[in-house]
């Protein structure tokens, strides 16, 4: 079944990021850009028959139901997506789907995540706090037995930074890439950034010298080619065509959606040269019946500058081993000749938790409907959104168009 024009997002709603959220929970951001994507939209609360959350820190199960309960739906199509950073675009492509199939005629699409100074424990000449010495377990935990935990953590491939590193060390062998290729990228997107006040970067302009001046974390990647973990919440609404008509909004139509799920440990990854980023995108772009030269906005997950030097490539934006000389040749802006995240990405507009992977799909959608404002892309008319779960596990590809 094909979802090309089956529905089309009419609103949305953005809790620009920031670095602690203080005493906010995650259902107070969640409902809050519920109440403000639905006022977007021009729709009551009622007309909303259609959840789509992600799993909330604190809340074991029945996760729909209490974020229902919170916000005041009664839905009748609910659903929880655990992609990580795909989450965000997974969610509306199955949103579309429930659409589709009868299930639901509007989707509500929440993203959130809260996030707290951490509290240093006190502690004593080294010795553990009285209140936790010598207390037994009453419940032990289970063994981890996930091929990460047997053949990636003793040898310590553990977080993220370790694995986009390898990616980067592994592509600069095989192929041709400087770093101040891959700077380019993140100085780019700081332009954009600099257009959109919603950034957390906004007023901070970046050179390719300072990011190779920037502490080296984990080599060959430096410190600004990696997110900052922020907090932030995000949403969307997804309608049925026939609706699209009453929205306060222009719909920007779902016209094509892929997605692949190839491993959870890299060292699992059945290819490194051939991931799910370029099934995902083929299919999106297969179903939307247009090809990557016709994209006018590449919104391109990037928690590292290798992301989206990868993507570039898989998506089919630019031959294999291109990719370096591709982004050094052409302005990323919003204003350049292939623009790239025009919000700013991940590494200059916020990564917001979960919020981060869906601000490439709302930034997508709001250039679609002309509402850029100073970083608007002009004569835009397909835009493509990309979500990437993991370390290149979890992949989600979307085609939006102005038209249907």
């Amino acid at each position: 079944m094909s979802l090309r024009g089956t529905a089309a997002v009419i609103g949305l709603a953005e809790r620009a990021p920031q670095r602690y959220t203080g005493n906010e929970t995650n259902l107070d951001l969640l409902s809050g850009v519920a109440v403000e994507a639905m006022a977007d939209a021009g729709i009551d609360r009622a007309e909303v028959d259609g959840l789509l959350v992600h799993p909330i820190g604190g809340l074991p199960g029945f996760v729909p139901a209490t974020v229902a309960e919170f916000v005041g739906l009664r839905p009748r199509f609910a659903e929880v997506v655990d992609l990580g950073g795909a989450t965000g675009a997974g969610m509306v492509w199955r949103a579309a789907a429930a659409i589709g199939a009868g299930m639901c005629t509007t989707c509500l699409c929440l993203t959130g995540t809260r996030r707290r100074r951490r509290r240093a424990s006190p502690r004593t000449s080294g010795a553990e706090p009285s209140s936790t010495v010598h207390q037994p377990r009453s419940n032990p935990p289970t063994r981890d037995r996930s091929p990460h935990a047997e053949f990636d953590a003793p040898y310590g491939l553990i977080g993220a930074n370790v694995g986009y590193a390898l990616l980067a060390t592994r592509y600069a062998h095989e192929y041709e890439l400087s770093d101040a290729q891959r700077a380019k990228v993140a100085v780019d997107q700081r332009r954009n950034a600099n257009a959109n006040p919603a950034a957390i970067f906004h007023d901070q302009p970046l050179t390719i010298d300072d990011v190779l001046g920037s502490e080296v974390i984990c080599e060959p990647l430096h410190m600004l080619e990696i997110v900052m973990p922020a907090a932030g919440a995000a949403a969307l609404v997804v309608t049925a065509a026939d609706r699209v008509v009453d929205a306060a909004q222009p719909p920007a139509w779902l016209l094509g959606a892929g997605e692949a799920v190839t491993h959870s440990s890299l060292a699992q990854a059945p290819d490194l040269g051939e991931t799910g980023i370029g099934v995902a995108a083929r299919a999106a772009f297969s179903m939307a019946g247009v090809g990557p030269s016709e994209i006018g906005l590449a919104s391109l997950y990037d928690c590292y500058t290798i992301m989206v030097l990868l993507t570039l490539e898989e998506a089919g934006f630019c031959k294999a081993g291109e990719a370096g000389a591709f982004v050094e040749s052409h302005d990323l802006s919003y204003a350049g000749d292939f623009p790239l995240n025009s919000h700013g990405g991940q590494l200059s507009f916020g990564q917001a938790g979960m919020a981060g992977g869906m601000s490439h799909v709302t930034e997508a959608v709001r250039q679609i409907q002309g509402r850029g404002g100073e970083r608007q892309v002009q004569g835009l008319e397909v835009a493509y959104a990309h979500g990437n779960g993991g370390i290149i596990a979890e992949q989600v590809g979307l085609v939006f168009g102005a038209g249907r």
